[in-house]
């Protein structure tokens, strides 16, 4: 049976619905969060760690940051090998009223895993209600980092990060900024695919607790798997840390084109031209208009799919889905399925694409464009 603390429940509640973000009018900040640091390493590679990967790769996503937005100011939970709480890093982002939140980390898989030098691929994470054992393993094994803390039980209300238990309480709310973390995270995504090169393993969600307590829109990038030694080697190397720090930073600049936080303004020339993305450049396309509208025109969609290329109707990575529709986004394409007057309606039906699709969300479209 089910027993987890009432305080826990009680103060976990009243932080989401009371977290207020104020930010001072032109200033856009990002709070820039290297995970791990100090006693907790994390993941181990075969050459060097996890902590130190995340440092690196934050530090030059800082320094572009500075150099290239007027208006940026930038703060880093930790600048040096230390190690910080996990509790004290949200709130360290929500006293900065923080307009966007990055975590960055490094993925692994057990050392008994089979596919543990091989497996390879980035992914950016949003807080979420999907419980599927591969996105909650991670979050528990980011979590799992509250037990080096004297006495976490206390500082947790409770809570415990290898228990499965403790993470349905997640369920029984909906984080206020989703839509713009969810904007966030697709951004970085797709440069971290188009412009850092990385295998394409999605935008997911999952309970990662740096991701419920902060107040404002926030991610947790894993930046690929240090655990493959070829993927640490690029990871921990100049040329690919630099990479792909750029990549994130440009998944933030799209992010505010797209008329997400803060305009963009008295934006620095941006990088020299040797520095351009693998991909060709995106074009503008629209989702294929809906039969179904609210009075106000809003069509709700399931986005459950992303690729390169694309896919022809009918085809078996569809997994039998159909009418599918599909619209361009940064140079890649996103594929939805159905089309309803509601949240309500919608969120039904996302439970049975799930079943398919663990990463699938719902989207909002207007005259057949997408709302952000």
């Amino acid at each position: 049976m089910l027993r987890l603390p009432l305080r826990f429940i009680i103060t976990f509640a009243l932080s989401l619905l009371t977290a207020i973000t104020v930010t001072a009018a032109g200033d856009f900040v990002v709070v820039i969060d290297p995970g791990h640091g100090g006693k907790d390493a994390g993941a181990l590679g075969q050459r060097t760690n996890e902590k130190s990967i995340n440092l690196l790769v934050a530090q030059k996503l800082a320094k572009i940051l500075r150099e290239e937005m007027n208006d940026v100011k930038v703060h880093m939970t930790r600048e040096g090998d230390r190690f910080v709480a996990l509790q004290q890093r949200a709130d360290f982002a929500n006293s900065k009223h923080a307009d966007i939140f990055i975590s960055i980390h490094a993925n692994s898989v057990g050392a008994k895993s089979p596919n543990r030098t091989k497996v390879n691929g980035a992914a950016v994470y949003t807080l979420g209600l999907d419980r599927s054992d591969a996105n909650l393993s991670v979050a528990m094994r980011e979590n799992e980092v509250m037990k080096l803390e004297d006495d976490y039980t206390s500082a947790y209300e409770g809570f415990d990060p290898s228990s499965t238990e403790s993470y349905i309480v997640f369920e029984m709310m909906q984080h206020k900024n989703m839509d713009q973390s969810i904007s966030l995270a697709e951004s970085v995504q797709n440069q971290l695919v188009r412009y850092a090169g990385r295998k394409n393993n999605g935008v997911r969600q999952a309970p990662f607790w740096v991701l419920v307590r902060t107040s404002m829109p926030a991610i947790l990038v894993e930046l690929d798997f240090i655990c493959n030694p070829t993927m640490e080697k690029y990871m921990a190397s100049e040329s690919g840390s630099t990479r792909l720090a750029r990549a994130i930073y440009n998944g933030v600049e799209r992010y505010r084109e797209q008329g997400q936080g803060t305009k963009v303004t008295n934006k620095r020339p941006s990088r020299p031209a040797t520095e351009e993305p693998y991909a060709e450049k995106p074009e503008n396309t629209r989702i294929t208009p809906a039969k179904t509208a609210t009075a106000s025109g809003i069509v709700y969609k399931i986005q459950f799919l992303t690729n390169p290329h694309k896919i022809a109707r009918g085809d078996s990575r569809f997994k039998g889905l159909s009418p599918v529709d599909s619209y361009r986004d940064g140079g890649l394409y996103k594929f939805t399925y159905g089309s309803y007057s509601s949240m309500e309606e919608a969120t039904r039906e996302l439970a049975k694409v799930k079943k398919k699709f663990k990463d699938a969300f719902v989207i909002k479209t207007r005259d057949g464009k997408r709302i952000k």
